[in-house]
């Protein structure tokens, strides 16, 4: 039998480079754009650009401090991330807080983030406090794992935000990762993903296609 594979200084280095991909994805998303845009809410629910990256800062600080028994400087205090702070404090910026403030804090969160990586290994242990008694001790893999994962989601929806903000879209900076089309070619496929919505919802509305008609939809 093969012996178990451990880790190496290698697979930090690999975790390391997708946890600032998505970094650096999320605060090109925000390049460019001006106080309003970059705040501006575009669901239901508030998401907004700024928010996010105010909200990543906080994440990173959390996890890459408290949990391995590290404290961010009182002088650079976050008070959104706070007990008593106010419910989702941390997914806006006010506007006593600048695009260039918000992008500069997450910087040094990186640094901050980036001393903890360097420090420790692997399986270094720590604790999340937030975290379920029974799952709160964790490893710095964990942990980057975890963090990168959160980050990678919200650089998702730094995506479409962006795409909605004036139509800026793509992958990375160096790698658009879209198909070469003019804007009136992406204007006529999105005409006809629309369309095949429309078809297939008046399909699914036929006679014939409705839960439950023809044995469809019923349990035996």
């Amino acid at each position: 039998m093969a012996s178990p594979r451990t880790t190496t200084t290698d697979d930090k280095d690999v975790l390391h480079r997708y946890l600032q991909a998505a970094r650096d994805a999320l605060l090109w998303k925000v390049e460019g754009l001006d106080e309003r845009a970059a705040r501006w809410p575009w669901t239901p629910t508030g998401t907004n650009l700024l928010g996010l990256v105010k909200h990543a800062a906080g994440v990173e600080v959390g996890y890459f401090g408290q949990t391995f028994g590290r404290e961010w400087p009182r002088a650079d205090e976050m008070p959104w991330i706070a007990e008593d702070a106010e419910a989702d404090a941390d997914m806006w910026a006010t506007v006593d807080e600048p695009v260039d403030a918000v992008v500069d804090l997450y910087r040094r969160v990186w640094a901050f983030a980036d001393e903890t990586i360097a420090a420790r290994e692997l399986d270094a242990a720590g604790r999340v406090p937030w975290w379920p008694a029974e799952r709160a001790d964790v490893t710095l893999l964990q942990v980057m794992a975890h963090v990168t994962g959160d980050l990678a989601r919200h650089a998702g929806h730094a995506d479409v935000l962006r795409e909605l903000t004036d139509g800026s879209a793509g992958l990375r900076a160096d790698d658009g990762n879209l198909s070469s089309r003019s804007a009136s070619d992406w204007s006529r496929h999105v005409d006809r993903l629309r369309a095949v919505a429309d078809e297939a919802q008046r399909r699914s509305r036929a006679p014939g296609n409705a839960p439950g008609e023809d044995g469809a939809g019923t349990q035996a």
